[in-house]
């Protein structure tokens, strides 16, 4: 998604709003524009807490609720890196990278490749066409690797 204005992102979930039959409450507009002024992941609890830092009040319920009519209106994006619970990122600023996510302490690194982007986007697929991508690369992070090798000296 190419980067859009807040005005625009209302729009949008108006229209999603309006198209699936949904109510469109202040409390989904508010949850709306404090998530697309988020830079990087976040989960529903670091989410209701900054809305409650922010002393704007609403339900765990209503939080998850949104959080899937903005999924499902593609301005957030669902992560699952490994066993880590679920984490979401406003859909503009995702689609940017790909997330390098260390198997050992789940550490995740945002990795920015022009070529394979233009390489992904370009490709054909029989009987499919693609609207997004994401991509994770799982790995050990330096942090990790270099302990490992520094635990496997030690053991020899």
């Amino acid at each position: 998604m190419d980067k859009i204005s807040a005005l625009q992102k209302r729009e949008l979930f108006t229209e999603y709003l309006t198209r699936k039959g949904h109510r469109k409450t202040p409390e989904r507009y508010a949850i709306l524009d404090h998530v697309c002024a988020i830079n990087g992941h976040f989960d529903v609890e670091m989410l209701y807490q900054s809305l409650e830092g922010a002393n704007f009040h609403v339900s765990r319920a209503t939080l998850y609720n949104t959080i899937e009519l903005l999924v499902d209106a593609r301005l957030l994006v669902r992560h699952q890196f490994g066993t880590q619970g679920v984490q979401y990122e406003c859909a503009e600023k995702a689609a940017g990278h790909f997330h390098l996510v260390c198997s050992r302490c789940g550490r995740i690194q945002e990795y920015k490749d022009l070529a394979l982007k233009a390489s992904v986007l370009s490709k054909k697929f029989t009987k499919f066409t693609p609207e997004y991508f994401s991509m994770y690369i799982f790995g050990l992070c330096s942090k990790c690797k270099y302990a490992l090798k520094r635990k496997e000296k030690k053991e020899y």
